[in-house]
């Protein structure tokens, strides 16, 4: 008796596998829009976390009008130029990119790389979340005649920090005659110029090796990127928590297909959008603790910089808003727009303490 009901009750498990395999299938063929979103990262990313928690939530809440495919690396494009090319041409439905990687198309994105006009997540997730990302939105889409909508902007590895190989770096002058890595962006290197040290464009995936050699001797990323390269086995010993810039991910798609969908199925995709935004704010706050952790085990030495100090370094950086200002155009309207926004979010969060404190 115990047998017959266990391979009846094997025969209808098979049999509703089947059924979901069919309904799925169902569903994937019955889709009337089919997505193709690409990161050029790997599935241990805060992007890759932040496509999955889009796709489920999409597909779910659109009944099966729209499916979502994930492209992790470089399957249908390998670098933001060419990555946002054929996300114009229809090629790829969905990308992100740093502000770094389309500089060369929309110059003014560089303006969320500027250092210290970000006090912290709180703050960074606030203006994220408001009118700053929608006026960003409109300029790309007007400079890009209309092809490329720039949907949210998320987080891509915390908050960038100063790290080296040689010494600890408490104040600018600490910088001073450090070769430190950049991307080929201006922007990075007139900051690291503006402290006293080197810019020195490297591929990333040259990095660990040219730590090795001495060819670099610092970066500036975030510590879950620092770990995930290994780079303390590199020589990388010296992380100071200067938070110069919070890392932000921009996530674009194709205008195009966006307005071809229906209205209810737009508003299901912006709300997608806004789940991976979350996803992606709170992926590298668990992330960095277990990173901090294995940093420091593995002989790496963290600096926490005093209040003076980080106006020490805000004010060494002075160049390079000047930079943004004279090389960027439009440049100071961004500026004032960012940092406007930041300060009404300070001013709201400040407002929520007086009233959850007491």
């Amino acid at each position: 008796m115990i047998k017959e009901k266990s391979a009846n009750m094997s025969k209808i498990a098979k049999a509703l596998g089947c059924a979901a395999l069919v309904f799925g299938m169902s569903m994937a063929q019955a889709a009337d829009f089919k997505l193709r979103a690409v990161a050029n990262s790997n599935e241990n990313d805060e992007d890759y976390d932040g496509l999955v928690v889009f796709k489920d939530f999409v597909e779910a809440h659109s009944n099966g009008k729209v499916s979502v495919d994930l492209f992790i690396g470089t399957q249908l494009c390998a670098n933001g130029t060419e990555c946002m090319q054929a996300l114009e041409d229809g090629s790829v439905d969905i990308y992100i990119s740093t502000s770094g990687g389309v500089a060369n198309m929309f110059p003014y994105v560089q303006v969320l790389d500027l250092p210290y006009l970000l006090r912290d997540d709180r703050v960074a997730e606030t203006v994220l979340t408001g009118d700053f990302t929608r006026e960003m939105r409109k300029s790309i889409l007007a400079d890009s005649d209309d092809k490329i909508r720039l949907m949210t902007i998320g987080n891509t590895g915390g908050w960038r920090n100063f790290a080296n190989t040689k010494r600890t770096v408490k104040e600018p002058k600490d910088m001073d005659g450090l070769k430190i890595r950049t991307v080929v962006a201006d922007l990075p290197q007139e900051l690291v110029k503006a402290l006293g040290a080197s810019p020195t464009p490297i591929p990333w995936p040259e990095l660990f090796t040219s730590f090795q050699t001495g060819v670099v001797e610092g970066s500036k990323n975030g510590i879950t990127d620092i770990m995930g390269m290994k780079f303390p086995e590199a020589g990388l010993k010296y992380v100071t928590l200067d938070g110069h810039a919070y890392m932000s991910a921009l996530w674009y798609m194709n205008n195009d297909m966006f307005m071809d969908m229906p209205e209810d199925v737009r508003k299901v995709v912006v709300d997608g959008f806004s789940a991976l935004q979350q996803a992606t704010f709170a992926s590298p706050k668990r992330k960095s603790i277990k990173a901090y952790q294995e940093f420091s085990e593995a002989g790496g030495t963290l600096y926490v910089p005093t209040p003076e100090q980080k106006t020490m370094f805000k004010d060494s950086a002075a160049p390079v808003y000047e930079w943004f200002k004279t090389s960027v155009k439009d440049g100071e309207k961004w500026i004032t727009l960012l940092n406007d926004e930041a300060a009404k979010a300070e001013a709201d969060i400040d407002k929520a303490y007086a009233a959850d404190l007491n």
